[in-house]
């Protein structure tokens, strides 16, 4: 399925059954998915300049777009921390790109998940969700051989919805695997 597949599938099923659902008076009501960010912290980072450059490497690879290194904002002397040194990577993630990357994300490294029994369906209260991976090796982008080490990533999905109600409804129309749900 291409991206184009699955924005149509957003406005052909998903929009319609939105607007049935919470009985929209206009199309421009129905919640959207606004952009995906992805993130990785790493805390380590403050000893080996190379995990940085190395996540930078593996995020762009994953989401198809040009990583970015975080910094922190100021000292912090318990964690070994300057101002300004990096300590995570982050790319966000929008149209075209947006739509791929979930397509990947739920066709393809989800299953991937040993004992995987879906996600939980816990959302911000503003229809916004972060999910949570333990291991960046379900993408099949990463090759196993060559990672030194495993390292977990956040990815959240902001929508324009209202509610958590309007949200999840939004997010289980693309396919995100719920658990309860």
């Amino acid at each position: 399925m291409d991206t184009a597949q699955l924005k149509k599938v957003y406005k052909e099923t998903i929009a319609p059954d939105l607007q049935k659902q919470f009985n929209y008076s206009s199309a421009m009501q129905i919640p959207v998915l606004k952009k995906i960010v992805v993130n990785m912290g790493l805390g380590d980072a403050t000893q080996d300049k190379k995990i940085i450059d190395v996540a930078i490497n593996e995020v762009t690879a994953i989401t198809g777009q040009k990583a970015v290194a975080t910094y922190s904002k100021k000292d912090i002397a318990n964690f070994k921390l300057r101002k300004k040194m990096p300590i995570g990577v982050m790319v966000t993630l929008r149209r075209e790109r947006m739509y791929e990357f979930l397509e990947r994300l739920v066709r393809v490294a989800l299953p991937r998940i040993r004992d995987f029994k879906g996600i939980q369906s816990r959302l911000d209260g503003r229809g916004n969700y972060t999910l949570g991976i333990q291991e960046q090796i379900i993408f099949p982008e990463i090759n196993i051989d060559s990672i030194d080490r495993i390292q977990g990533m956040n990815i959240t999905f902001v929508t324009t919805a209202k509610t958590d109600e309007e949200g999840f409804a939004l997010l289980k129309g693309f396919g995100l695997p719920f658990k309860n749900a």
